[in-house]
């Protein structure tokens, strides 16, 4: 059965995603460090795929599934930057070059663009540390099962010697380092997760360590403030020792998800979120962009207080779910699926549909496979609409875990077989929606770094809107740090 648990997290910290990027609420990064949990859920996936199949496969397969939504958006995206003057920029950090526009066909670099679309190029980084993960994950696997826990910690003692000997690489490299030492416990202590070696840790380990990387996080933070005060995404050893902390406690932990059933409208939003996660990620921000410009055309741009954060809120998912209708089928291509406009179909009854807990799609079912292992099994196309064997002989009357007493002689036996018990039928037209394919082949990326911070000067209400940079507002606390102030946008901090 899917682990609904982990769908919800997942489908909390997109949520999280969009209102940090919309209203740049600092708060927000330590209340769910989203990009922590998101590498955690990644590199269990991961570490499920390679325990069923060959390093070659599983990457090649996780970069097939990649690729393609990002295609898409360039293909959106860079003729629209052409056209608007990327080629005549030459104030630009990021100036156009024709070997710049590899990163958009393979993202081991981060793809780049127009500084009048920083909104479009801007959250790509994930994409570009997701990859390096995914690649290096055959050789992190083998040294985990080598070294188990100091695995974490290897991350972690590497950021330290990069503190200590002030090392650095070229800018690129540099960024690929940085984001690899924050994130990089969380990926491996996802494959604890999966294969149960984070479970079996005694609670009274847990939780005090997890407890003192959490202290050591915010005294950190509270000595080496960023930009935004108390922003974890402005400094990378507090983010990093509150993520691993977070995700310690998070994944430890699993309560029962029968109440989510029963409440359809969340139901149905996770299982969506978690269908298109890629497609939100990659285009939220745009979303958020153009929130402005649809409330102005509509003259609801000068609502204030909570009214304008929850119009603007609401504005900005439906502009993304306008996203996810236009482009989401390219996270079904990339999975070899038939495409869907709106993937939140049923879930498949357990003994209709096996389903594989390989995040992978297969030509086959692969025996073995545990349809119960975190994270949540995804119905495999290739076995749904080939025939399954009939079920044995039923019987209804006896506990699933009971064996059948043995009849001395002539004992009456059973009564007979009604007949094979119903299995759900697979229409072909609809094979695809009889389970949904929460994994994405990614992990669900998620953006974690900050918003794009307003120019000094410019008027920025608590909802998060803003207007042209003039003289400062009067009455603006400069000085004083506001937690509610909003930004559009996002941008990476430099490294």
């Amino acid at each position: 059965m899917r682990n609904r648990y982990l769908d919800l997290l997942r489908a909390a910290a997109i949520v999280r995603v969009i209102v940090y990027h919309l209203f740049g609420w600092p708060w927000l990064s330590i209340v769910l460090p989203a990009m922590g949990i998101m590498f955690a859920l990644a590199g269990s996936l991961t570490a499920a795929s390679l325990e069923k199949r060959s390093s070659g496969q599983v990457v090649l397969s996780r970069v097939r599934r990649l690729l393609p939504p990002l295609w898409l958006l360039g293909l959106v995206a860079v003729p629209v930057m052409l056209a608007i003057g990327w080629m005549h920029e030459t104030d630009s950090d990021h100036p156009f070059s024709v070997g710049g526009l590899f990163f958009w066909l393979l993202p081991i670099g981060d793809p780049t663009g127009s500084d009048a679309a920083i909104d479009v190029w801007e959250p790509l980084w994930y994409l570009r540390a997701y990859l390096w993960f995914v690649l290096l994950s055959p050789f992190m696997y083998a040294l985990y099962q080598r070294i188990g826990w100091l695995a974490v910690a290897a991350p972690l003692l590497l950021m330290g010697v990069l503190d200590v000997t002030g090392f650095t690489l070229p800018d690129t490299a540099d960024s690929a380092l940085w984001d690899f030492v924050t994130y990089g416990a969380c990926w491996i202590a996802g494959f604890a997760h999966h294969d149960g070696r984070l479970a079996r840790l005694k609670p009274w380990i847990v939780y005090p360590v997890a407890v003192v990387m959490g202290v050591a996080a915010m005294y950190w933070l509270r000595d080496n403030q960023g930009e935004d005060p108390w922003d974890l995404n402005d400094v990378a050893e507090s983010q990093a020792l509150w993520s691993i902390a977070f995700v310690l406690i998070v994944l430890r932990w699993q309560p029962a998800m029968e109440w989510l059933a029963k409440v359809r409208p969340l139901d149905r939003a996770v299982t969506l979120l978690n269908a298109r996660a890629v497609t939100v990620y990659l285009w939220h921000n745009i979303a958020i962009a153009a929130v402005w410009p649809v409330l102005t055309f509509v003259a609801l741009d000068d609502l204030e207080g909570d009214l304008a954060i929850v119009v603007d809120f609401s504005v900005a998912m439906a502009l993304t779910m306008i996203a996810v209708l236009l482009f989401g089928w390219a996270e079904d291509l990339a999975a070899r699926r038939s495409p869907r406009w709106w993937p939140i179909g049923g879930r498949p009854p357990v003994a209709a549909v096996p389903a594989s807990a390989d995040p992978d799609p297969a030509p086959a079912p692969r025996p073995g496979d545990d349809p119960a292992e975190p994270p949540q099994p995804v119905v495999d196309f290739a076995a749904a609409i080939q025939p399954q064997p009939l079920p044995p002989v039923p019987a209804a009357a006896m506990p699933p875990d009971a064996e059948p007493a043995p009849a001395p002689g002539p004992a009456p036996r059973a009564a007979p077989d009604p007949g094979p018990e119903p299995v759900a039928a697979v229409p072909l037209g609809r094979h695809a929606s009889l389970g949904e394919d929460t994994r994405a082949g990614l992990g669900m990326p998620v953006a974690g770094r900050p918003a794009a911070h307003h120019p000094p000067g410019e008027v920025v209400d608590r909802a998060g809107r803003s207007w042209p940079t003039g003289p400062t507002a009067v009455g603006w606390p400069e000085e004083t740090p506001d937690w509610f102030r909003g930004r559009r946008g996002s941008d990476q901090p430099e490294q």
